[in-house]
C-alpha cells in the first residue's frame, strides 16, 4: 500500500489535478476536503501520511486548520499550497508547522519532489 495522501482545496479542479499527479506517482489518495473544517475532521479520522492543503479556504483557513491539526498531531506532514504573492502566508504556515509548500500554478514534478522530500522527513 502506498503513502496515504489527503487533499484539501476549496476548488474541485485543483483537488482533481493534485489527485491525478499524486496517483500517477504511486501515492494513494484517501480523502478530499473542500474547506478547513472538513480537512481537520478527515485528518482525525484517516490519519494520512501526507496532507496537501490550500492556504485560503472557506469556513476555516488552511493556516487555522494546520494549527489545529499540528497541535493534536505533532508528527503531521502537511504541505501548503499557495498562489503567487502569498509569501507572508507561506512563512506563517511554515512557522505554524507546515513541512513545505508548493506554489500554484505548479508543475507535476514540483508536487512530486516536495511530497517525496516530506515523506522522507528531509
Amino acid at each position: 500500500m502506498g503513502t496515504k495522501v489527503l487533499i484539501a482545496d476549496d476548488a474541485l479542479f485543483m483537488r482533481e489535478m493534485i489527485k491525478d499527479i499524486v496517483e500517477q506517482a504511486g501515492y494513494e489518495v484517501v480523502g478530499q476536503a473542500s474547506n478547513g473544517i472538513e480537512v481537520v475532521e478527515m485528518f482525525r479520522e484517516i490519519k494520512p501520511d501526507i496532507t496537501t492543503m490550500d492556504i485560503v479556504m472557506p469556513l476555516k483557513s488552511g493556516i487555522e486548520a494546520l494549527r489545529e491539526i499540528t497541535s493534536e498531531f505533532c508528527e503531521a506532514k502537511i504541505v501548503m499550497c499557495s498562489a503567487l504573492g502569498q509569501d507572508s502566508l507561506v512563512i506563517e504556515a511554515l512557522e505554524a508547522g507546515a513541512k513545505d509548500f508548493i506554489v500554484k500554478p505548479f508543475k507535476p514534478e514540483q508536487v512530486i519532489e516536495v511530497l517525496r522530500k516530506v515523506s522522507m522527513g528531509a
